[in-house]
């Protein structure tokens, strides 16, 4: 268990510093580290790069981040969820690198993988190709777009064992596996902790080589929109 850490606090000691590139897990609300983001806007960290799906709600997730002026800049592919990063970003105060979301996976994928750059369709013809590399393949028009590695990933999963070997549960198997293979440094918040040997191999999502530290947290959960409708009269 020499990679389980008491908290959040302790989990990225060492690790943090002004102008660094983190990973965040998560969609939505979805499977995000909350624990750990909130650590990190306690570090101080300034001048972030911030790459991930989206920036969480206002006052809450990297919502928080933001709010605090501790990102420079976004790697996201959806944004609208969030006020003041469309505020800040419209003021020209945030730096944001839009991606397809298929695109974005995929540069994560490939930065954990060791591949620096690969040729997609995507985004071909449209402001997404301004700057980038173009190739011609079988007839068909590809632009280049490069892998992505962080200084730091946080990731949140399911379960871990002390090897640090990680199941992810349902939809919260979203941008977190990918991410843990691409950070120089992985951190990840896990809800329940099983002895080694528990898991079937089989059931590995990541296998714990990826995985440098392990906190054990209790989640809040939050609903990102919660839509009902009156009951219906009998």
């Amino acid at each position: 268990m020499r990679k389980l850490y008491p908290d959040a606090k302790s989990a990225l000691e060492g690790l943090t510093f002004d102008g660094m590139t983190v990973m965040a897990g998560g969609f939505g609300l979805c499977g995000i580290p909350e624990h750990l983001i909130a650590a990190l806007r306690d570090s101080g960290t300034k001048g972030m790069t911030v790459i991930s799906n989206n920036a969480g709600v206002d006052g809450f997730g990297l919502g928080q981040l933001l709010e605090t002026r501790q990102i420079k800049k976004m790697i996201s592919s959806y944004v609208g969820e969030n006020k003041e990063f469309e505020r800040q970003y419209l003021a020209g105060e945030l730096e944001l690198e839009f991606n397809p979301q298929g695109t974005l996976t995929e540069r994560i994928r490939a930065g954990g993988a060791g591949i620096p750059a690969f040729f997609v369709k995507t985004g071909v013809g449209t402001l997404v190709a301004e700057g980038k590399e173009e190739r011609e393949f079988n007839g068909e028009r590809y632009i280049m777009e490069r892998g992505l590695v962080a200084d730091l990933s946080i990731v949140k999963a399911w379960k871990a064992d002390g090897r640090g070997n990680l199941q992810f549960r349902k939809t919260a198997r979203n941008f977190n596996p990918m991410m843990a293979t691409a950070g120089k440094v992985t951190v990840v918040e896990v809800e329940h902790i099983v002895p080694t040997g528990t898991f079937d191999p089989d059931q590995i999502h990541t296998p714990g080589i990826y995985v440098d530290r392990i906190i054990l947290t209790v989640p809040e959960k939050r609903i990102e929109q919660r839509t009902v409708r009156a009951r219906e009269t009998a």
